[in-house]
């Protein structure tokens, strides 16, 4: 039986602008993408889907997350598009969540963008991730109850930003990372689409993570979707059991 799925719905949206992607060496080393593109057009879907292929291959070869999502950022924000000051607010971009694992070493996390990661270990759930958006450089207070807009996104894959522009602006690194000790453990993948709905009614998402991969996978984007209201975003997760 494999051991991770993948699901995705469209939602109310006219592209799937979602993407995953699974690489693994031969070695063993295994890397998780997701991706969530920026915008709702054709040519976001398909660059977003070689993106989340690129990254998990070469995060892989690297056997680290953040060496992966730096090297593959790095070659994007090279590009002319993105150094034209004119035009690269309309190149394509993702918010990116990698995770890498290797035999006999710690997991590796690195994200750029408000995609998430969790870890389900002895019924404990940890998000791994802390969202680059405008709620996390403007939480909730008194004036403001609901904060920043979570919907704008404050770093991301495709960006021209270095390190220090997002610091700048947002207080946190165009890239951060998280390691973890290997162990038996289940890893989610989510987009906004996904995670969003279930938290936004009170739900509890470990109770989504019960049964094999393929069940939970599109259990959680069906339930994310049927709960988002009038126009729900595109809903993507990625499910894997880890030894």
């Amino acid at each position: 039986m494999r051991a991770y799925a993948t699901a995705q719905l469209i939602g109310g949206r006219d592209n799937q602008c979602d993407a995953t992607a699974v690489y693994t060496t031969p070695t063993g080393t295994r890397a998780y993408v997701l991706l969530d593109g920026v915008g709702d057009r054709g040519s976001v879907r398909e660059w977003t889907r070689a993106a989340a292929r690129r990254l998990a291959r070469t995060a892989a070869r690297r056997g680290d997350a953040e060496s992966g999502l730096r090297a593959v950022y790095a070659a994007y924000q090279a590009e002319d598009l993105r150094q034209d000051v004119y035009a690269r607010d309309y190149a394509p971009m993702a918010a990116a969540v990698v995770v890498v694992t290797a035999p006999g070493k710690p997991m590796t996390v690195a994200w750029a963008g408000d995609s998430r990661a969790y870890l389900l270990v002895d019924g404990t759930l940890r998000c791994l991730t802390a969202d680059h958006n405008l709620r996390r450089v403007y939480p909730p207070c008194k004036t403001y109850p609901h904060g920043g807009n979570r919907h704008r996104i404050t770093s991301c894959l495709g960006s021209w930003q270095t390190d220090q522009d997002a610091m700048d602006y947002a207080n946190h690194p165009a890239i951060e990372t998280a390691t973890v000790p290997a162990g038996k453990a289940r890893l989610l993948l989510a987009s906004d689409g996904a995670y969003e709905p279930i938290e936004d009614n009170g739900a509890d998402l470990r109770t989504y993570l019960h049964g094999t991969p393929a069940e939970v996978a599109p259990d959680l984007v069906e339930t994310a979707v049927a709960w988002a209201g009038n126009r729900p975003d595109n809903a993507t997760v990625l499910v894997a059991d880890l030894a």
